[in-house]
This record gives structure tokens, sequence and C-alpha cells, in this order.
């Protein structure tokens, strides 16, 4: 599912790639949270009495905003830091996987409450936005995942050099 992003960076310099996820995910995920706790927060005042109201879904929302906030302000001030610099730290990159797989879960939850973004027959506009936007939130953030965990979490492999690294044997 993500395999064509994480292709396209898989050999991209590490400063492009975490440019690329500042900006396309830490500054996009500031700007849908928001928006969708809000929704969240009408759908469930105005359809409460709807057996399909996603009952609890501004709480998620809000929750994983607070949780993805943290990470990211980690990511930005702590972990990319040391990766533009060449350093692969792996404790601070494993309790990143780990954030990583606790977002995942939370992923599910929301998938589960908003029946995977299909809207109730007969549901209003803004019901419908909100799950088309939980989609789009879900779609991101399984990508955001993916390209760090795949791709900017992993130490380049350094091209070995002759001589210093290995010899061939035509060098005695």
């Amino acid at each position: 599912m993500h395999q064509q992003l994480t292709d396209q960076w898989r050999d991209a310099p590490t400063q492009d790639l975490i440019q690329f996820v500042l900006t396309n995910f830490h500054e996009k995920h500031r700007q849908q949270f928001p928006e969708l706790i809000q929704l969240a927060r009408k759908i469930e005042s105005v359809h409460n009495d709807h057996e399909e109201c996603p009952e609890g879904l501004a709480d998620l929302l809000t929750e994983m905003s607070n949780e993805l906030e943290s990470h990211m302000m980690k990511e930005e001030q702590i972990l990319f830091p040391m990766l533009a610099g060449g350093i692969y730290p792996s404790g601070p990159i494993a309790v990143m996987e780990e954030e990583h797989g606790e977002h995942d879960i939370m992923i599910a939850k929301l998938a589960k409450l908003t029946r995977d973004g299909k809207a109730p027959r007969g549901a209003c506009g803004s019901w419908i936005m909100l799950y088309e936007g939980t989609q789009d939130l879900i779609h991101d953030l399984q990508q955001h995942i993916a390209l760090e965990n795949e791709v900017l979490f992993r130490e380049p492999q350094a091209v070995p050099q002759h001589g210093s690294d290995f010899c061939c044997g035509s060098c005695q």
C-alpha cells in the first residue's frame, strides 16, 4: 500500500526525506486533527440519538492528537537532527518505532469507530466530511509510519571501499 512512497524515498538524501516528512506529514497532521475533533464534537452532539453515532470519536481524536504531537516533537527536536547529522541512535529509534506501534493500535480503533469511513445512510454533510477526513488521516498516518520505519530509521548501508573495507586479492 505504501510501497511506492517508500521506494521513491529509499535512496534520497536523509535531509530531503526529513523535510518531506515535516512538510507532508507533521504539518498536515497538525492541521487535520483540530478540524476533525471539531467535526466529531458536532456530530456527537447533534446526532447523539442516532444508533450509529460515533460516540467517543472526539475523545479518541484528541488523545491521538496529543500522543502524536508529543511524538513529533521528540522527532523534530532530538531524532531528526541526529539523523540529519548521519547518526542513527538505536535507542531513540526503537522508542519511536514502539510509539508507531501504539499509533497503529489507535488507528485501528479509529477505523472501527468510524466503520472504516462508511457514514450511515442519510448522514448529513458534516458526518460525511468527518468520515472522509478520518480516512484521509488514517491513510496519511499509515504512510508516515511506513516511511519512517522502512526508510528514514534505517541506517544507510555504507558502500564497501576497496583497500579499506575489503581486498579482492589483487593488491598483494
